[in-house]
């Protein structure tokens, strides 16, 4: 059977930008590697991905050297952009519940509805404004590398919790 998960462009963007939770967002992309899963995003994604990369360099964050291997690397992660049918009316109705100031992050919340798969993001704000409400969604921050998950079952074992 066929997994997917649906991750926002943050995580891609915190692979090739080096920002903060980077090291998880790389455990994370490795887990889902290693699981066989199928990452998908709207084709927003694309968009996304070379804005935030091309801002990074008019900021002069980014030197125009690294502005293009920045860009080539997170090209090339494997993730499928889809577009189903009826995606904006969905995302403009999430956008409405959860009282969103855009509609854009709810494109990430539709296509994960419509797939029936979990959502990954590394905005903070998303995640605390629909966690509640749509269990499904995840935040980057609460991940924790099957180390990390190790190290805690050993000290739960040995009574440290």
């Amino acid at each position: 059977m066929r997994s997917w998960v649906c991750a926002d462009a943050g995580l891609a963007i915190m692979q090739v930008l080096r920002e903060p939770l980077c090291d998880l967002a790389d455990a994370l992309w490795a887990d889902w590697n290693r699981q066989g899963v199928t990452v998908i995003a709207p084709i927003l994604w694309g968009y996304e991905v070379t804005s935030v990369i091309r801002e990074n360099t008019f900021r002069r964050l980014l030197t125009p050297e690294d502005e293009q291997n920045a860009l080539d690397a997170v090209l090339r992660l494997p993730v499928e952009q889809r577009q189903p049918a009826d995606l904006h009316q969905r995302a403009w109705a999430l956008a409405r519940r959860f009282n969103r100031p855009t509609a854009y992050d709810a494109h990430y919340l539709a296509l994960a509805e419509m797939v029936g798969c979990p959502f990954w993001t590394s905005d903070e704000r998303l995640f605390n404004a629909v966690h509640t409400q749509l269990p499904w969604v995840h935040w980057l921050g609460h991940y924790r590398t099957p180390e990390v998950l190790h190290e805690r079952q050993a000290d739960y074992r040995a009574g440290r919790r």
